[in-house]
């Protein structure tokens, strides 16, 4: 019997570990699903018999290291930094590791060592990084096969609030790590556009509003997403004249979102001065050493949408209680996006993917559309779960059928995956929709 582990049962498990436990009798594995929150863990099992909980501090070694060892298979839903922790582990013990985060420098100088023990480690196997890879690379290798070169190609991805569950003034709502919603462009953007490399710092990144029609999504606002150059030759583009990621957000975000940034309620560096249990003053605290007061005072009163952010926030509110002791702008900042943008039970999410290819086929011009939209089902089963979790699900069961030959560190960028995945993902209802039009 083959023994599954998955570290990290949180917001993005949900989907994997349910494909995982209808599939585990047919396969013949058992499934150990480990974190810190055994209830978490129980109420995800559902007492399925071939699914285990385990109680463990990914921090302490013995317990680490006693779990892979016993495992054929790990899979990872730990936060980022955490990574590399179990990716050494794995290749101590030779254990195979998939992930759906982003392919690390420190775990890039394990990959002599993880190709020569034969071993697979399947980084960014998940939605953005991951669907996207598998679903852009189809339609570039489709293009390329019949002899089009690639002008443009932009790829944008978005989790967002279904319309059905759409009722603030941010139109969002959280399905996945706050953390991350907080630390959004914060690492600035790189990208290339008309032949030229642009480079756009924390503060420039949410600057213009610039937007996009989705079919079947309406049109959203988008912001370029990290480093895309990277990706120009993993996807083998030299050639377009622009290249770019872009995460999607609605306009109404965008432009709220900049005001915090701009506030300063992103930093991350400790707040040592508050004396109050309340937002309100907490923030006019703040607000008043950073000499910031005055210029949020008057978009208060300026800004009908953005104070109407501000207060769907908790950011006026003067009889709300904060939890903890210690925070950073950023720390306060996410607890109150968790408290009112939180998720309720019957609460949807919409995942939206689009891919944007114009490219070049006998001295004649082409654009190819290829977009995804997906809703999900509540609070608990979203979409963003379903895209996280299925492509690794996915992936975990054809490579235990032996069926993906693959070994090294890898993303998901070959035929081999691509041509098995996304008919798979189109199976469980995960599919894109393709337009191409002569210009």
């Amino acid at each position: 019997m083959k023994i599954v582990l998955l570290f990290g049962a949180g917001k993005s498990a949900t989907v994997l570990i349910k494909y995982l436990l209808e599939k585990a009798a047919e396969m013949d594995w058992k499934l150990i699903v480990a974190d810190t929150n055994l209830t978490l863990i129980n109420q995800k099992i559902a007492g399925n018999s071939r699914g285990t909980a385990l109680n463990l501090d990914i921090k302490k070694t013995d317990e680490r290291e006693k779990a892979i060892a016993n495992a054929d298979l790990i899979i990872s839903l730990l936060p980022a930094h955490l990574h590399i922790l179990v990716a050494r582990d794995c290749l101590q013990f030779n254990k195979h590791l998939f992930t759906a985060s982003y392919l690390d420098k420190e775990v890039e100088e394990l990959e002599p060592a993880i190709r020569s023990k034969g071993l697979l480690f399947l980084y960014e196997m998940g939605l953005d990084p991951g669907i996207d890879h598998m679903s852009a690379m189809a339609m570039l290798d489709k293009i390329k096969r019949k002899g089009g070169s690639i002008k443009s190609f932009v790829s944008h991805c978005g989790g967002l609030v279904a319309p059905q569950s759409d009722n603030n003034p941010w139109h969002y709502k959280i399905s996945w790590n706050p953390a991350n919603v907080v630390a959004a462009g914060k690492q600035g953007a790189i990208y290339k556009q008309h032949n030229t490399i642009k480079e756009l710092t924390y503060e420039n990144v949410f600057d213009q509003v610039q937007t996009v029609a989705i079919e079947n999504a309406g049109t959203l606002a988008w912001y370029p997403n990290r480093n895309s150059i990277p990706y120009i030759s993993l996807y083998q583009l030299e050639e377009a004249e622009t290249f770019i990621r872009t995460t999607l957000r609605h306009p109404d975000f965008m432009r709220g979102w900049k005001k915090l940034i701009a506030l300063g309620l992103t930093n991350e560096l400790p707040l040592s001065y508050y004396t109050t249990p309340y937002p309100a003053e907490i923030i006019f605290q703040l607000l008043t050493t950073n000499n910031q007061i005055e210029k949020y005072q008057n978009w208060l009163k300026e800004d009908s949408l953005f104070a109407k952010q501000a207060k769907s926030l908790g950011l006026l509110s003067s009889s709300m209680l904060i939890k903890k002791e210690e925070y950073s702008p950023a720390s306060l900042l996410q607890e109150l996006l968790e408290r009112a943008l939180g998720m309720n039970e019957n609460d949807q999410d919409r995942v939206v993917m689009q891919h944007e290819v114009t490219y070049l086929l006998q001295e004649e011009e082409y654009s190819l559309i290829s977009s995804l939209v997906l809703d999900g089902k509540n609070a608990s089963d979203t979409a963003m779960a379903t895209t996280v979790g299925l492509p690794l699900a996915i992936a975990t069961t054809l490579f235990l059928s032996n069926k993906i030959d693959l070994i090294g560190l890898q993303r998901p960028l070959s035929a081999t995956l691509y041509q098995q995945v996304l008919p798979a993902l189109a199976k469980e209802g995960v599919r894109f929709i393709e337009k191409e039009i002569k210009k």
